[in-house]
């Protein structure tokens, strides 16, 4: 590897959350090889995760598989004197074939998932999180005690009000077990507006339906759910007093605006690391159950039929941690 590193390429190709998590990776290149220029690459749909940030010079931006080759060539092209991959996967490696440049992989901790997810045999023991993984990646990278980069552009104006007392609701997430019931969402929701505070739920494309629904059963709301305006999403959240939401790419969006955050866990849990990062967080989940975790990423259903991990964190238990936070 050359002595001196001017040139980096780091390559995360998705998800939301996965990216905002590299930002305090990037932060501590600038700080370790002074002077250098990044050039990031991801997928076109998670650029504005990262398009604001001043840390990065440039962008390669993947367009599913379609510009592949295109990709492949600028990289061959571009000059680095280092590539990080922090995504390590097929089609990452693809994109790297042939390529000379010294490259430093992510080592993904899949055993230690595999042995928690499937035999219960729990390996992490001090567990790391995502940035402090991926930091690892990189030989005597030091993070440092900031949390999430994420700048909303100045000509993006939150919509709503600052006469309105507001809490926000992320019910959104990929993956069914993954998500808080909506009925518990409604429930809060409803338990709020009495104490005067309008809901403002937010989430993305896929979510407009679970959104809607949740909105339409909640006098004093806000259906924010947009075409993945991620700016937009982080302007209004920044109005809120606090925020509800699921282990999911919004509610890292939501720690990277310095938003007291309630997290739930459902089939999902803290040790693979993607707790909110260096942020006023409380974490909600359900730890005597033995069949968590179920899943890394989530699953459609529930393997056990029960859904216990979310069904018994009730409404009323999240209600008693807000009241303690906003001092109800």
């Amino acid at each position: 590897m050359k002595t001196e590193i001017k040139q980096i390429l780091v390559i995360r190709l998705s998800s939301l959350g996965d990216i905002l998590l590299t930002t305090p990776v990037l932060r501590a290149l600038k700080n370790k090889y002074t002077g250098c220029d990044i050039t990031f690459l991801c997928r076109t749909q998670y650029h504005n995760a990262v398009k604001t940030n001043k840390n990065i010079s440039n962008f390669l931006l993947l367009n599913t598989d379609e510009n592949e080759a295109e990709i492949s060539g600028k990289i061959k092209s571009g000059n680095f004197d280092l590539i990080i991959d922090l995504q390590n996967n097929f089609r990452s490696r693809n994109l790297l074939k042939e390529i000379k440049t010294p490259i430093l992989k992510f080592h993904k901790p899949s055993i230690k998932k595999f042995l928690l997810v499937n035999f219960k045999i729990n390996l992490y023991k001090n567990y790391l999180s995502i940035p402090e993984l991926y930091a690892g990646t990189v030989p005597g990278l030091e993070l440092d005690d900031e949390g999430i980069d994420f700048e909303i552009p100045a000509d993006c104006k939150p919509s709503l009000s600052d006469s309105e007392k507001y809490i926000g609701f992320i019910p959104g997430s990929k993956h069914f077990t993954k998500r808080w019931p909506d009925e518990f969402f409604t429930r809060l929701g409803q338990l709020m507006n009495k104490y005067g505070y309008t809901i403002a739920i937010f989430g993305g494309k896929d979510d407009a339906e679970y959104c809607g629904k949740i909105a339409s059963r909640i006098n004093k709301s806000v259906n924010l759910c947009n075409d993945n305006d991620l700016y937009k999403t982080a302007a209004d959240m920044q109005k809120c007093s606090l925020i509800i939401g699921n282990d999911s790419g919004l509610m890292h969006t939501a720690s990277a605006n310095y938003i007291p955050l309630i997290v739930l866990f459902g089939s999902s849990v803290e040790q693979f690391g993607f707790a909110p990062y260096k942020r006023e967080a409380v974490i909600m989940q359900n730890e005597n159950l033995k069949c968590r975790p179920c899943s890394h990423f989530g699953k459609e259903e529930c393997p056990k039929k029960h859904f216990n991990c979310m069904n018994e964190i009730t409404p009323n238990l999240v209600f008693e941690k807000i009241k303690k936070i906003l001092s109800l």
